[in-house]
């Protein structure tokens, strides 16, 4: 199961009272004050980890709790503090307040911590003649985590273009494929290698489809994730297998990724005409060429005729 946006309730332990004690000794005429301070309630921390891949686990258990200090005791001995509780995330998390909606962090690299609830202070003993009291509340708060995965390079399309063919032919990753629509329902990572020192990051973005950036679709649910990429592999299914126009599906997908967020559009875009095996492509791809102007890599997922290439050009975007 994948999952990029949760909402959990993080409370900070208490802080432990303050003891309020006397003692007297063996010569000593009057008692003297030793109560001991109390302990550090303990933080709750979120930590972005490389080996977490999605916040399924925060999906099923909703509340996380730092341990409270310990009482402080006689003879000036202080209490301990309370336990960190600590969350880990993906790289990529953004971690917003579920109630007030403002972003505490964004946790895009690896091993980045924040503390995002403070542990309430010890109590102060009466040691040093002074009034004991309690310890401090820890903070406690409604969060919202939302997973944009970070990604070398994403592939975007119209669903059944071929996105999780090319991501299975390229790298580690084993999306399920079918000859259908909406085969992919969630987003898909692997490791394209190109050689020694030579490998990058790859995403399969979901289909999308015209109202994308409003949640037709799941649309904008899918969209998050192409928000981190550097560049973007555009697949267009020029088999026309699903009677779209290869032009027309061009300009639709690009005015989505406009809409969704201003920006997008700069990011380099790598054009992929997919399905080169099938009749129709080359009729079309050369009707693509005189309508788009642009370079097109021509493959196939089938034979993986110029894959090689259009990965090799992806390689020198990313490095430019």
């Amino acid at each position: 199961m994948f999952i990029d946006h949760v909402e959990i309730f993080v409370k900070a332990g208490d802080g432990g009272d303050g003891c309020h004690s006397f003692s007297k000794g063996k010569f000593q005429r009057y008692k003297r004050p030793d109560g001991g301070d109390g302990g550090k309630g303990g933080d709750v921390v979120i930590v972005s980890d490389n080996n977490v891949q999605t916040l399924v686990d925060y999906y099923f258990r909703k509340h996380f709790r730092g341990d409270s200090g310990s009482n402080g005791s006689s003879n000036h001995k202080k209490g301990h503090d309370g336990k960190d509780c600590i969350i880990r995330v993906p790289a990529g998390t953004l971690v917003k307040d579920a109630r007030e909606g403002i972003t505490y962090c964004d946790l895009s690299e690896v091993r980045r911590s924040v503390v995002i609830a403070k542990g309430g202070k010890g109590g102060r003993g009466n040691s040093r003649h002074r009034v004991a009291i309690k310890g401090g509340d820890g903070e406690e708060k409604y969060l919202f985590l939302e997973l944009k995965l970070v990604a070398d390079v994403g592939i975007v399309g119209y669903p059944n273009a071929g996105k999780s063919s090319l991501i299975s032919h390229v790298s580690n990753a084993r999306p399920k494929i079918a000859d259908y629509p909406f085969t992919s329902k969630t987003p898909v990572l692997g490791l394209v290698r190109l050689g020694p020192e030579r490998s990058f990051v790859i995403c399969d973005i979901p289909g999308l489809i015209e109202g994308a950036h409003s949640g037709r679709g799941l649309g904008d649910e899918f969209l998050r994730h192409v928000e981190r990429t550097k560049i973007l592999i555009h697949m267009i299914d020029m088999a026309a297998v699903d009677q779209r126009d290869p032009v027309q599906d061009l300009k639709s997908i690009n005015k989505e990724l406009d809409l969704y967020k201003t920006g997008l559009l700069k990011r380099p875009q790598i054009l992929v005409a997919n399905k080169m095996d099938l009749p129709d492509a080359v009729e079309n791809l050369r009707r693509f060429k005189q309508k788009t102007r642009r370079v097109i890599y021509p493959i196939s997922c089938v034979t993986g005729e110029g894959i090689k290439d259009m990965l090799e050009a992806a390689y020198k975007a990313l490095k430019r």
